[in-house]
């Protein structure tokens, strides 16, 4: 179901983005793949475009301006916030670190970019004129953020102190996981899955997008020049796949079943 969005409670995830390379090669690969359009966001930290949806925001695209250094392609999840400053000495207090910010984004709102005690990055988003994601629940939107890391437990701990998350672990013999609760309404997870972090990834969030059809998607990948990660496969939320795309942007991929299309971003 097609939700239009007003604004975020604080602590939802809300908005995604990807710093890339080449910003033009970027923007044909996602336009072909989900649809979107893209126009102009703020520039003070180089060429950076929304992408629309529908005519509705639903995430960012910048492009690297540090020659010379070799910064990881990655989607990045923002979280919600009404006091930047706040949330970020939060995250101090807490064993985290803070790389960038908080910062004004023109008249857009207030940012920083910060990583957990285990590591993986994430932003945080104070808005003004810009409230995030505007739209969930369709084809070519975010719906789901899901952290892989060493142990869910620790880190859990940390986003629900910073956050104020309801921590619900799933009891399973043979997997480590966190359903991160706001409100009552589920909106992240946290997988554990120990010494099998990728090294070169080391912990990093996963930004799940719906698609109408995972294995026509998965194929359009390849054919755009990216490449199947996991091969389009069932869960219990829908049928799902991981790839990259072709500067090696990891993300998923989903089927939405009902209960995933009712939890998308949570607005309040």
């Amino acid at each position: 179901m097609t939700e239009a969005l007003t604004r975020h409670a604080p602590g939802t995830p809300c908005w995604v983005s990807l710093m890339v390379h080449n910003l033009a090669t970027s923007q044909d690969f996602y336009r072909e793949l989900f649809g979107w359009e893209f126009h102009a966001g703020p520039q003070q930290l180089g060429p950076y475009c929304r992408a629309l949806l529908n005519g509705r925001e639903v995430a960012g695209l910048g492009e690297i301006h540090h020659a010379g250094r070799q910064l990881p392609i990655a989607w990045l999840p923002y979280v919600a916030t009404d006091g930047a400053d706040e949330t970020c000495a939060l995250i101090h207090d807490c064993c985290g670190t803070v790389g960038v910010g908080p910062l004004d984004a023109e008249d857009a709102g207030r940012l920083a970019i910060a990583a957990d005690p285990a590591g993986a990055s994430f932003g945080i988003w104070q808005a003004a004129k810009h409230i995030g994601a505007k739209i969930s629940g369709v084809p070519g939107a975010p719906v789901w953020n899901e952290l892989v890391t060493y142990e869910s437990s620790a880190v859990g701990k940390f986003y629900s102190a910073v956050f104020g998350y309801e921590l619900e672990p799933i009891v399973s013999t043979d997997i480590d996981y966190l359903m991160l609760h706001l409100h009552g309404r589920p909106v992240a997870g946290i997988h554990g899955v120990g010494n099998s972090v990728p090294r070169d990834r080391g912990p990093h969030w996963v930004t799940y997008f719906a698609v109408s059809d995972v294995d026509a998607a998965s194929h359009q990948v390849t054919e755009l020049g990216g490449h199947v990660v996991r091969e389009p496969r069932e869960s219990p939320y829908g049928r799902l796949t991981h790839v990259v795309d072709p500067e090696g942007a990891l993300f998923a991929m989903i089927q939405m079943s009902e209960e995933l299309g009712n939890r998308g971003y949570a607005a309040g």
